[in-house]
């Protein structure tokens, strides 16, 4: 769940292949010129994949020698994180939706697809937690007041996308939404077993040693541990939209 506390903006539900999200803005044609981005770079990334199949399942960072501007992208961020490359797809086909909202002109882009956040706004956007069943999903969140930046959460309990770790949720805040999303992948791997502080401290530590993570979140079996810039935790109305 995610808003901007001003009135006078769309907000734009969208779904298209596997990319589903929202998408905010002051100017309805900056909406669409995100729709179009989305759809031609999923377009181009489908593409590059039936020709190298090994992209799509490699969960180690690959070589990209040419190839759309996504994939090299998707290549760069999980080459920092050390996973692989479908790890960032969502947050930088998010990337690349809001660089078409900002050249149309808007002072409020974001795109928001499977969760995974990117953010250039002039004003505050309130970002809810999601955490399956633990008391904190949806009734806490975090209230972004500087941009450009990206945030991602990983789950190793409910979510579709794949993790090898246990937390309810891996947060972290990045220069870019292709890089958070890359970064919450390789860091949610990490937090699991029965020490669950020690989990949660190594998490921070990988975290924070990825170049270009800014901040991170760790809910783990209650405990929470937070490093590096995080922006302030708020509370949210578990119902509001």
């Amino acid at each position: 769940m995610i808003s901007v506390g001003s009135k006078g903006l769309f907000k734009e539900p969208f779904e298209y292949g596997e990319s589903r999200g929202v998408i905010i803005s002051e100017r309805e044609d900056a909406i669409r010129a995100a729709l179009s981005s989305i759809m031609f770079h999923r377009k181009q990334l489908e593409r590059y994949i039936r020709e190298h199949p090994r992209f799509l399942y490699s969960l180690k960072p690959i070589p990209v020698d040419g190839g759309p501007r996504v994939v090299k992208l998707m290549a760069e961020a999980s080459k920092k994180a050390g996973v692989g490359p479908m790890a960032a797809v969502a947050g930088v086909l998010a990337d690349l939706a809001v660089e078409a909202m900002v050249l149309r002109g808007a002072e409020v882009s974001v795109v928001e697809d499977g969760g995974e956040a990117s953010i250039a706004s002039d004003r505050p956007v309130e970002i809810a937690l999601s955490a399956d069943d633990s008391p904190l999903s949806r009734r806490v969140g975090f209230r972004v007041e500087h941009s450009p930046v990206g945030v991602a959460t990983s789950s190793g309990v409910f979510s579709h996308a794949l993790s090898f770790g246990e937390a309810e949720a891996v947060t972290v805040f990045a220069e870019n939404a292709g890089l958070a999303d890359a970064a919450a992948t390789a860091v949610g791997n990490l937090v699991r077993g029965e020490d669950h502080r020690g989990a949660v401290e190594g998490g921070i530590r990988r975290a924070l040693s990825i170049d270009g993570v800014s901040g991170v979140f760790i809910l783990y079996r209650g405990v929470v541990g937070i490093g590096g810039s995080v922006p302030p935790i708020i509370g949210v109305d578990p119902d509001g939209e």
